[in-house]
């Protein structure tokens, strides 16, 4: 959504919005030095310890170790294509090889081990960390610009990347350019020292450069699966959010399967200028490159690539889902195709995908109990999902939901739209609906609530939801409490995941507990005001009594496409909300997820490295060595089935353990609290969720506006002589266009901005597949 200077009709909610004034007298209570953020966890200590010396240094020394591992493997990466690699390999090898690990487990360790060691690197530096939790934090009196929330782009094929994004991609161009440079170099003096015809002298240069394109293209797999490891210890350690890191995994893959294309065809035309195409696409040598496997994978990478093309992802979400089930071939079948040694290269992402996998594998496995499902006015549907009490999340959080009524296969992201404090044992989302799977939640959870009605009873064999959740994933800290100062801009559903921050906020401020943010500006557009029924459901007096004393929030509705409230203001809808409680008797969520547990999650990884190790060495000692195995395609296939066995052997284990430990952790939870606190406490959110779908005034106060897009330039001006010099937080959720024309604000803003004006840091809360 672009601004727009036109101006519509403007509608006051009957609750009067906090002065301006006061929101500044409680800017002006803190100084610039106070500290205005304590740990969450220890509300009543108003000075935490600070770490231990040794403490200290342990994490100072390991941040070293791991910017050390990272160097050598970044420098190894861009010294490959170079005449440099020779050398530098004769020496690795030959100081290596002589290992019961062989060649292979030389390259493993020079390109995949890196990796695995800075995972474990990363998994020692978090369980030294302890807890997560919010750090003691200070304003300063001197806003700046940073590098991860600064747009650089808004416009364009990659969407808005900020500042730290544009530095990654700039890296990855830089290698991919160099590389091309060097094996083009090379090629020519291949070339020059070899007396061929104008002919064969093409054929060959089409070969080499086909095989170049092959091994950049290897190169960028080897980063290709780490963004979408949802629980992976790598996105904690920097805190990137899975949503965040999904895009990293799209640009990638773009850029992986264009190499692997142009690796094919060159081939291609190679072969078929020398008239031998349909001999070797059929060639399966047992020494030497397996041709047919790599034909194989190359057409279950070119299907997975071209459904995710936004023309076809956007129109048929199901054949985009179910053909990028084909990874598997499409990993499995390269591994035949270019054998152990080189994809040892890109083995080290692929192996953490697949931990990351199988624990998600045994995470969705459970029932989930479905503690209700209703149809608000608006005709979103809310769901709300039992979840132990020791599972963490935050505000800004996504779960995977799989609906076994129907589609046994398919799993659907929502954010989460209940703030962790509002109740320690249910979580809930809100979802629109927008396409065939969400058509059908709606009309079942409408039959279902017919079907109660008219029977009384409802017959639970043929009218139930029986999910199961994955998740939750999201930031380690919650960023929208690390500024004083919010921006919250939604577009239609994506009001959900600021329902939760919004509530997150009243909570603590209710609590007593540090809270940061003490202005926030809401704004929200809409097509027709049936959706205000969804800002309903916040109920911010019950949460904190007397809120507007502690806090100034505004909420702006623009309601694009109508000129005036079509019924009187507070009835913009004669819908009625229908709800149906239980729906299914499975169990609560499961902990098994990667960034829940620390030591637990720690265990596992760690425990499927070392499997990982312990599997290979026994496979060249008793089986690979003694019968002299030397198939180039065999050696991959044992390769990969060496890193599934040692998730399952090593790994599982733990994960079992960890699932006897939460039966156990949920059972004393159980004893202390009683039955009867958990009923009680999913009965009064049932009745809270009832009573919410009839809009009253009990909500956050709002201002509606009729028949105009919000017009960011005006709204980001009046900001900055409001809030004045300060950090200003931005968080978007939203469509592409509504993202594009917030972030082109905000550095158009920070761009400009004088002294006394503040500093606006972007932020995305928008998951796209």
């Amino acid at each position: 959504m672009s601004g727009s200077r036109k101006s519509g009709r403007v509608t006051p909610h009957p609750l009067s919005v906090p002065s301006n004034a006061t929101s500044l007298s409680m800017a002006d209570n803190h100084s610039a030095d106070e500290p205005l953020l304590l740990n969450l966890t220890d509300a009543a200590s108003e000075n935490p310890p600070r770490p231990a010396f040794a403490t200290a240094l342990i994490k100072w020394v390991l941040g070293i170790a791991k910017w050390l591992v990272l160097g050598f493997w970044v420098a190894l990466t861009f010294t490959f294509p170079s005449d440099a690699r020779t050398d530098f390999l004769e020496s690795w090898t030959s100081a290596t090889v002589g290992s019961i690990y062989g060649y292979a487990g030389s390259i493993f360790l020079a390109f995949s081990g890196p990796i695995l060691i800075i995972v474990v690197l990363a998994i020692t530096t978090l369980m030294v960390d302890g807890k997560k939790e919010l750090q003691l934090k200070t304003t300063s009196k001197y806003p700046r610009i940073r590098l991860r929330t600064f747009p650089i782009l808004v416009d364009g094929p990659f969407g808005v990347v900020s500042a730290a994004e544009f530095i990654g991609i700039c890296l990855f161009v830089v290698f991919v350019i160099w590389a091309l440079y060097a094996y083009t170099m090379q090629n020519l003096e291949v070339l020059s020292e070899l007396s061929l015809s104008s002919e064969g002298k093409w054929i060959l240069m089409m070969a080499l450069t086909g095989l170049r394109f092959g091994t950049i293209g290897i190169f960028c797999l080897a980063f290709l699966f780490l963004p979408i490891s949802r629980g992976s210890v790598l996105l904690s350690i920097i805190d990137i959010p899975f949503e965040q890191a999904t895009r990293y995994h799209v640009w990638l893959g773009h850029l992986t399967m264009f190499l692997f294309t142009l690796h094919g065809l060159c081939f291609v035309v190679a072969w078929a200028l020398e008239g031998r195409l349909l001999d070797e696409i059929l060639g399966w040598p047992d020494e030497g490159i397996a041709v047919l496997p790599g034909v194989i994978s190359l057409l279950a990478g070119l299907l997975m690539w071209v459904t995710t093309l936004p023309p076809v992802r956007k129109k048929n979400f199901e054949l985009f889902f179910y053909t990028h089930q084909l990874y598997a071939v499409f990993v499995v079948f390269l591994a035949l195709h270019v054998g152990d040694f080189v994809f040892c290269i890109a083995a080290g992402g692929i192996f953490l995908f697949v931990i990351d996998r199988f624990l998600r594998f045994c995470q969705s496995r459970r029932t989930v109990d479905v503690i209700s499902a209703s149809c608000l006015p608006c005709g979103s549907v809310e769901l709300v999902f039992s979840k132990p009490a020791n599972l963490e999340y935050t505000a800004l959080s996504f779960i995977f939901i799989q609906i076994r009524e129907l589609s046994c296969l398919q799993w659907h992201p929502f954010s989460v739209s209940s703030s962790p404090l509002a109740g320690r044992k249910h979580i809930s989302v809100l979802i629109k609906v927008l396409g065939e799977w969400t058509s059908k939640l709606k009309s079942k959870v409408l039959h279902m609530s017919d079907t109660e009605g008219e029977n009384g009873l409802r017959r639970q064999s043929h009218f139930k939801i029986t999910a199961s959740v994955e998740g939750p994933y999201g930031h380690e800290i919650p960023y929208h409490l690390t500024h004083e100062n919010l921006i919250l801009v939604a577009g239609g559903s994506g009001i959900s995941p600021f329902l939760a921050v919004l509530s997150d906020i009243l909570h603590l401020t209710n609590q007593g507990k540090p809270c940061l943010p003490k202005n926030v500006l809401v704004i929200w557009a809409i097509r027709k005001s049936n959706e205000l029924h969804m800002l309903s459901t916040l109920d911010a007096d019950s949460i904190c009594p007397n809120f507007r004393d502690k806090l100034d929030v505004e909420v702006h509705v623009h309601v694009t496409r109508e000129w005036g409230p079509p019924l009187e203001e507070g009835n913009t809808d004669e819908g009625i909300g229908t709800s149906v409680s239980p729906l299914s008797r499975g169990s609560s969520m499961s902990v098994l997820v990667g960034t829940g547990n620390r030591a637990w999650s720690g265990a596992y990884v760690i425990s499927s490295i070392v499997g990982f190790a312990v599997l290979m060495a026994l496979l060249d000692i008793f089986y690979i060595n003694p019968l002299n195995i030397v198939s180039w395609w065999y050696k991959g296939l044992l390769l990969v089935v060496c890193m599934i066995g040692s998730v399952v052997i090593f790994g599982g284990p733990v994960v079992y353990l960890w699932h006897r430990w939460e039966k156990r952790a949920v059972a004393a939870e159980e004893a202390d609290d009683g039955e009867d606190d958990d009923k009680l406490q999913q009965s009064a959110h049932l009745n809270t969720m009832q009573d919410d779908v009839v809009p009253k005034d009990r909500g956050v106060s709002r201002t509606t506006h009729y028949g105009a897009r919000p017009n960011f330039e005006d709204i980001f001006m009046s900001v900055s002589e409001r809030w004045g010099n300060v950090d200003i937080g931005v968080v978007v959720c939203g469509p592409a266009t509504l993202r594009s024309s917030v972030a082109k604000q905000c550095r158009s803003q920070n761009l400009r901005r004088g002294a006394l004006h503040p500093v606006f840091h972007f932020n995305s809360h928008s998951f796209d597949l």
